[in-house]
């Protein structure tokens, strides 16, 4: 029983902005440190496909595949000489409402309810990929055009920073944190040649997020994806 979840996660955008680490700060679990790329801090906006979900390895027939759309930023925590890089979510967003109560209630997450959908185009050359999500009866989206050829990330890269986290962190309480590890291999990524995103953060993320209604990502990225298992322990810090 020591795998929670087994899912793949397939095509997952990241749109990658630059962010005030103070803004970070009420958000940061006991224990933790924010990881910043060359002196500076992100915040990511995330669309993906959960697809062929297992809990305990029993398939969710219904609630199996649905998209994800979240906001999370990166840190880190030291365990002896170890660095173990991981992410803290400021919210994620599922269509299904089993599915975000059973996070919220097994794990503290932060799971909200609302309608998604997804649009696929793929062809020898090129991704075509779009996450809509419907927020006060406006459907916000990030869409984006890609080679469908994938490369490896090149070790100490954005890209890398970005998707190499293996760990993820719970503000469980002001004293306590939740820690807990996922595993998946090192992902391809493509070359995006397009993208558009249409997200009021406001009303998504609340006030602090609000400025990045006026504002382009640094970066936007595609990975592949692939299985991912997801532990049942998880350690209080």
């Amino acid at each position: 029983m020591s795998v929670f979840l087994k899912a793949n996660w397939e095509n997952i955008v990241m749109a990658n902005y630059e962010i005030d680490p103070e803004i970070l700060s009420k958000y940061l679990p006991k224990g933790v440190y924010l990881d910043t790329f060359n002196g500076k801090s992100y915040v990511s906006l995330v669309g993906f496909m959960f697809k062929n979900t297992k809990i305990f390895n029993i398939p969710i027939y219904k609630f199996g595949t649905f998209e994800e759309i979240n906001l999370r930023f990166y840190v880190y925590r030291k365990v002896g000489n170890e660095i173990r890089r991981g992410c803290v979510f400021i919210n994620e967003t599922v269509p299904y409402k089993a599915v975000a109560w059973l996070a919220n209630y097994l794990y503290k997450e932060h799971y909200t309810t609302i309608p998604t959908r997804h649009k696929w185009n793929f062809t020898n050359e090129l991704k075509e990929i779009k996450y809509e999500w419907l927020v006060d009866k406006k459907w916000n989206s990030i869409e984006l055009t890609a080679r469908n050829d994938a490369t490896i990330m090149k070790e100490n890269s954005f890209e890398s920073y970005i998707f190499e986290h293996y760990y993820g962190y719970t503000k469980y309480s002001n004293t306590t944190t939740e820690e807990y590890q996922i595993a998946h291999p090192s992902w391809l990524i493509n070359e995006i040649l397009d993208c558009k995103i249409e997200c009021d953060f406001e009303k998504m993320y609340g006030n602090d997020f609000a400025f990045l209604n006026k504002i382009q990502p640094k970066s936007i990225f595609l990975a592949q994806g692939s299985a991912i298992e997801i532990n049942w322990k998880r350690n209080k810090i």
